[in-house]
Protein backbone atom coordinates (compact mmCIF):
# COMPACT_ATOMS: atom_id res chain seq x y z
CA UNK A 1 0.00 0.00 0.00
CA UNK A 2 1.63 3.39 -0.79
CA UNK A 3 2.19 6.31 1.70
CA UNK A 4 -0.42 8.78 2.61
CA UNK A 5 1.00 12.75 2.46
CA UNK A 6 -0.74 16.21 3.94
CA UNK A 7 0.04 19.17 2.48
CA UNK A 8 -0.96 22.47 3.81
CA UNK A 9 -1.37 25.69 1.72
CA UNK A 10 -0.12 29.13 2.00
CA UNK A 11 -1.42 32.04 0.92
CA UNK A 12 -3.72 32.65 -1.53
CA UNK A 13 -6.04 30.10 -0.07
CA UNK A 14 -7.65 32.86 2.26
CA UNK A 15 -11.47 32.94 1.86
CA UNK A 16 -14.25 34.67 3.69
CA UNK A 17 -15.97 32.27 5.84
CA UNK A 18 -13.05 30.20 6.76
CA UNK A 19 -13.11 28.46 9.65
CA UNK A 20 -16.55 29.30 10.87
CA UNK A 21 -18.29 26.25 10.20
CA UNK A 22 -15.86 24.39 12.15
CA UNK A 23 -16.07 26.79 15.07
CA UNK A 24 -19.82 26.31 15.01
CA UNK A 25 -19.80 22.52 15.50
CA UNK A 26 -16.37 21.80 17.12
CA UNK A 27 -15.80 22.54 20.66
CA UNK A 28 -12.19 21.65 20.13
CA UNK A 29 -11.89 23.94 16.77
CA UNK A 30 -13.33 26.80 18.76
CA UNK A 31 -11.14 26.66 22.00
CA UNK A 32 -8.38 26.58 19.20
CA UNK A 33 -10.20 29.74 18.29
CA UNK A 34 -10.74 31.69 21.52
CA UNK A 35 -7.38 30.52 22.27
CA UNK A 36 -5.40 31.88 19.01
CA UNK A 37 -7.54 35.29 19.73
CA UNK A 38 -5.93 35.32 22.83
CA UNK A 39 -2.69 35.01 21.80
CA UNK A 40 -2.43 37.33 18.98
CA UNK A 41 -4.36 39.98 20.79
CA UNK A 42 -6.99 40.74 18.02
CA UNK A 43 -9.98 38.58 17.45
CA UNK A 44 -8.44 36.71 14.02
CA UNK A 45 -11.78 34.31 14.42
CA UNK A 46 -13.90 37.50 13.61
CA UNK A 47 -11.93 38.34 10.62
CA UNK A 48 -11.92 35.03 9.02
CA UNK A 49 -15.40 34.60 9.49
CA UNK A 50 -16.71 38.08 7.80
CA UNK A 51 -14.10 40.04 7.12
CA UNK A 52 -14.10 40.91 3.33
CA UNK A 53 -11.39 39.80 0.59
CA UNK A 54 -9.36 43.41 0.98
CA UNK A 55 -9.40 42.80 4.61
CA UNK A 56 -7.81 38.70 4.28
CA UNK A 57 -5.46 39.94 1.66
CA UNK A 58 -3.15 41.77 4.27
CA UNK A 59 -0.11 39.91 4.94
CA UNK A 60 -0.03 40.01 8.94
CA UNK A 61 -4.31 38.66 8.58
CA UNK A 62 -3.61 35.94 5.95
CA UNK A 63 -0.72 34.16 7.39
CA UNK A 64 -2.08 33.43 10.97
CA UNK A 65 -5.55 32.82 8.94
CA UNK A 66 -4.53 30.35 6.63
CA UNK A 67 -2.31 28.71 9.44
CA UNK A 68 -4.88 28.29 12.46
CA UNK A 69 -7.38 26.65 9.04
CA UNK A 70 -5.09 24.04 8.53
CA UNK A 71 -3.74 23.24 11.85
CA UNK A 72 -7.44 23.09 14.21
CA UNK A 73 -8.41 21.33 10.44
CA UNK A 74 -5.35 18.72 11.07
CA UNK A 75 -6.66 18.71 14.99
CA UNK A 76 -10.29 17.61 14.36
CA UNK A 77 -9.26 14.55 12.79
CA UNK A 78 -7.47 13.33 15.50
CA UNK A 79 -6.35 9.81 15.56
CA UNK A 80 -7.46 9.76 11.16
CA UNK A 81 -4.31 12.06 10.94
CA UNK A 82 -1.47 9.93 9.93
CA UNK A 83 0.55 11.11 8.04
CA UNK A 84 3.35 9.25 6.55
CA UNK A 85 4.68 12.21 5.02
CA UNK A 86 4.18 16.59 5.67
CA UNK A 87 5.07 19.30 3.43
CA UNK A 88 3.83 22.89 3.52
CA UNK A 89 3.39 25.17 0.35
CA UNK A 90 5.37 28.68 1.87
CA UNK A 91 3.62 29.42 5.04
CA UNK A 92 2.45 26.22 4.82
CA UNK A 93 5.54 24.70 6.28
CA UNK A 94 4.64 26.00 9.49
CA UNK A 95 1.69 24.44 9.82
CA UNK A 96 2.87 21.33 8.25
CA UNK A 97 5.35 21.19 11.56
CA UNK A 98 2.82 21.82 13.92
CA UNK A 99 0.12 19.38 12.67
CA UNK A 100 3.80 16.68 12.40
CA UNK A 101 4.65 17.43 16.25
CA UNK A 102 7.82 19.70 15.76
CA UNK A 103 6.37 22.91 16.84
CA UNK A 104 3.49 23.38 19.15
CA UNK A 105 0.10 24.89 18.06
CA UNK A 106 0.74 28.28 20.44
CA UNK A 107 4.53 28.47 19.10
CA UNK A 108 3.72 28.00 16.09
CA UNK A 109 1.18 30.65 16.13
CA UNK A 110 3.30 33.21 17.54
CA UNK A 111 6.43 32.61 14.84
CA UNK A 112 3.65 32.96 11.81
CA UNK A 113 2.46 36.70 13.71
CA UNK A 114 6.53 37.61 13.88
CA UNK A 115 7.08 35.87 10.22
CA UNK A 116 3.91 37.77 9.09
CA UNK A 117 4.31 41.32 10.82
CA UNK A 118 8.71 41.10 9.31
CA UNK A 119 7.14 40.09 5.52
CA UNK A 120 4.32 43.29 5.80
CA UNK A 121 7.29 45.85 7.07
CA UNK A 122 8.67 44.47 4.07
CA UNK A 123 6.40 44.70 1.77
CA UNK A 124 5.71 48.46 3.51
CA UNK A 125 9.77 49.32 2.72
CA UNK A 126 9.96 47.78 -0.79
CA UNK A 127 6.80 47.35 -2.55
CA UNK A 128 6.13 44.54 -4.92
CA UNK A 129 3.82 41.83 -7.01
CA UNK A 130 3.91 38.22 -7.89
CA UNK A 131 1.88 36.70 -11.04
CA UNK A 132 1.21 33.14 -11.79
CA UNK A 133 2.49 32.37 -15.35
CA UNK A 134 0.68 29.46 -17.24
CA UNK A 135 1.36 27.20 -19.73
CA UNK A 136 5.50 27.69 -20.65
CA UNK A 137 8.58 26.01 -19.65
CA UNK A 138 10.77 26.72 -16.40
CA UNK A 139 13.62 27.59 -18.49
CA UNK A 140 12.40 29.79 -20.65
CA UNK A 141 10.28 32.17 -17.65
CA UNK A 142 13.72 31.92 -15.40
CA UNK A 143 15.63 33.18 -18.69
CA UNK A 144 13.09 36.26 -19.40
CA UNK A 145 13.08 36.84 -15.47
CA UNK A 146 16.96 36.93 -15.60
CA UNK A 147 17.24 39.45 -18.83
CA UNK A 148 15.17 41.99 -16.81
CA UNK A 149 16.66 44.77 -15.00
CA UNK A 150 14.16 45.25 -12.26
CA UNK A 151 14.31 42.57 -9.51
CA UNK A 152 11.93 39.64 -10.63
CA UNK A 153 12.50 35.92 -10.13
CA UNK A 154 10.96 32.44 -9.73
CA UNK A 155 9.32 32.07 -6.54
CA UNK A 156 6.89 29.27 -6.68
CA UNK A 157 7.81 25.96 -9.23
CA UNK A 158 4.25 24.85 -8.41
CA UNK A 159 3.52 21.92 -11.62
CA UNK A 160 4.71 21.42 -14.94
CA UNK A 161 3.15 24.62 -16.50
CA UNK A 162 2.72 26.88 -14.04
CA UNK A 163 5.56 28.86 -12.27
CA UNK A 164 5.03 31.94 -9.67
CA UNK A 165 7.51 34.90 -10.33
CA UNK A 166 7.88 37.78 -7.94
CA UNK A 167 9.44 41.31 -7.29
CA UNK A 168 8.90 44.99 -7.84
CA UNK A 169 5.67 46.03 -9.41
CA UNK A 170 7.28 47.00 -12.71
CA UNK A 171 9.41 43.96 -12.50
CA UNK A 172 7.08 41.51 -12.64
CA UNK A 173 4.85 43.94 -14.91
CA UNK A 174 7.64 43.65 -17.54
CA UNK A 175 8.17 40.05 -16.56
CA UNK A 176 4.69 39.74 -17.68
CA UNK A 177 4.73 41.42 -21.24
CA UNK A 178 7.60 39.47 -22.12
CA UNK A 179 6.44 35.89 -20.57
CA UNK A 180 3.17 36.41 -22.79
CA UNK A 181 5.37 37.14 -25.54
CA UNK A 182 7.31 34.51 -25.11
CA UNK A 183 3.78 32.20 -25.43
CA UNK A 184 2.71 32.04 -21.89
CA UNK A 185 -0.85 31.33 -22.22
CA UNK A 186 -1.95 33.63 -19.19
CA UNK A 187 -0.34 35.40 -16.27
CA UNK A 188 -2.46 36.42 -13.24
CA UNK A 189 -1.43 38.54 -10.70
CA UNK A 190 -2.01 36.81 -7.51
CA UNK A 191 -3.68 38.12 -4.18
CA UNK A 192 -0.94 38.65 -2.03
CA UNK A 193 0.62 41.66 0.08
CA UNK A 194 4.17 41.84 -1.55
CA UNK A 195 6.86 40.26 -3.37
CA UNK A 196 7.53 36.88 -1.22
CA UNK A 197 10.40 34.53 -1.95
CA UNK A 198 12.67 37.33 -3.25
CA UNK A 199 15.33 39.40 -1.56
CA UNK A 200 12.92 42.12 -0.99
CA UNK A 201 12.28 39.74 1.82
CA UNK A 202 15.39 40.07 3.32
CA UNK A 203 14.67 42.77 5.79
CA UNK A 204 12.00 40.25 7.33
CA UNK A 205 15.28 37.60 7.71
CA UNK A 206 16.38 38.86 10.97
CA UNK A 207 13.03 39.23 12.58
CA UNK A 208 12.49 35.59 12.00
CA UNK A 209 15.74 34.48 13.17
CA UNK A 210 14.97 36.44 16.76
CA UNK A 211 11.53 34.45 16.71
CA UNK A 212 12.81 31.05 15.60
CA UNK A 213 15.06 30.57 18.64
CA UNK A 214 12.05 31.67 21.27
CA UNK A 215 10.55 28.37 19.99
CA UNK A 216 11.34 25.25 20.62
CA UNK A 217 11.85 22.17 17.72
CA UNK A 218 11.29 18.89 18.13
CA UNK A 219 11.67 15.63 16.00
CA UNK A 220 8.41 15.55 13.98
CA UNK A 221 6.68 12.35 14.09
CA UNK A 222 7.61 12.06 10.00
CA UNK A 223 9.53 13.38 7.38
CA UNK A 224 8.89 17.02 6.24
CA UNK A 225 9.50 18.09 3.12
CA UNK A 226 10.83 21.04 3.18
CA UNK A 227 10.23 24.17 0.72
CA UNK A 228 14.08 24.96 0.01
CA UNK A 229 15.49 21.93 -0.71
CA UNK A 230 13.03 19.35 -1.31
CA UNK A 231 14.35 16.63 0.86
CA UNK A 232 12.58 15.15 3.73
CA UNK A 233 13.82 15.85 7.29
CA UNK A 234 13.36 15.37 10.52
CA UNK A 235 16.34 17.11 12.25
CA UNK A 236 15.15 19.95 13.87
CA UNK A 237 18.18 22.18 13.56
CA UNK A 238 17.68 21.57 10.34
CA UNK A 239 14.50 22.04 9.53
CA UNK A 240 15.18 25.44 11.78
CA UNK A 241 17.50 26.68 9.69
CA UNK A 242 15.52 25.58 6.07
CA UNK A 243 12.60 28.57 7.73
CA UNK A 244 15.23 31.35 7.98
CA UNK A 245 16.32 30.45 3.98
CA UNK A 246 12.41 30.09 2.98
CA UNK A 247 11.85 33.80 3.38
CA UNK A 248 14.15 34.52 -0.01
CA UNK A 249 14.41 31.30 -1.57
CA UNK A 250 12.21 29.95 -3.90
CA UNK A 251 9.48 27.54 -3.23
CA UNK A 252 10.52 24.10 -4.64
CA UNK A 253 6.86 22.05 -4.77
CA UNK A 254 7.43 20.17 -7.94
CA UNK A 255 10.22 19.02 -6.82
CA UNK A 256 8.81 18.59 -3.42
CA UNK A 257 5.91 16.34 -4.75
CA UNK A 258 8.20 14.51 -7.38
CA UNK A 259 10.27 13.40 -4.68
CA UNK A 260 7.36 12.33 -2.28
CA UNK A 261 6.23 9.94 -4.99
CA UNK A 262 9.52 8.86 -6.18
CA UNK A 263 9.72 8.00 -2.19
CA UNK A 264 6.13 6.05 -2.78
CA UNK A 265 3.44 8.50 -1.66
CA UNK A 266 0.79 7.88 -3.84
CA UNK A 267 -2.14 10.08 -2.52
CA UNK A 268 -1.99 13.47 -0.70
CA UNK A 269 -4.65 15.41 1.71
CA UNK A 270 -4.35 18.96 1.79
CA UNK A 271 -5.54 20.25 4.88
CA UNK A 272 -6.68 24.18 4.69
CA UNK A 273 -7.69 26.41 2.50
CA UNK A 274 -10.27 25.44 -0.50
CA UNK A 275 -8.66 21.74 -0.08
CA UNK A 276 -8.29 20.87 -4.30
CA UNK A 277 -5.30 23.58 -5.08
CA UNK A 278 -2.14 21.26 -3.96
CA UNK A 279 -4.07 18.15 -4.44
CA UNK A 280 -3.99 19.25 -8.40
CA UNK A 281 -0.66 20.21 -8.42
CA UNK A 282 0.25 16.47 -7.19
CA UNK A 283 -2.20 14.69 -9.41
CA UNK A 284 -0.49 16.74 -12.75
CA UNK A 285 3.05 16.19 -11.47
CA UNK A 286 2.26 12.31 -10.74
CA UNK A 287 0.61 12.58 -14.65
CA UNK A 288 3.69 13.88 -15.77
CA UNK A 289 5.90 11.56 -14.39
CA UNK A 290 4.13 8.40 -15.40
CA UNK A 291 4.60 9.97 -18.95
CA UNK A 292 8.43 10.28 -18.57
CA UNK A 293 8.76 6.58 -17.77
CA UNK A 294 6.67 5.35 -20.37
Amino acid sequence: MGKIAYVFPGQAAQFTGMGKDMFEHSALAKQMFEEADDILGFSISEIMFRGSDEDLKKTNITQPAVFLHSVIKARMAGENFAPDAVAGHSLGEISALVAAGCIDYASGLRLVQRRAEAMQLACLQSPGAMAAILGLEDGIIEEVCASIDDIVVPANYNCPGQLVISGTENGVKVAIEKLLAAGAKRALLLPVGGAFHSSLMEPAKEALQQALEFTEFRTPVCPVYQNVDSKPNQEPKIIQSNLIKQLTAPVLWTQIMKNMIIDGVDRVIETGGSGSVLRGFFRQIDRKLESETL
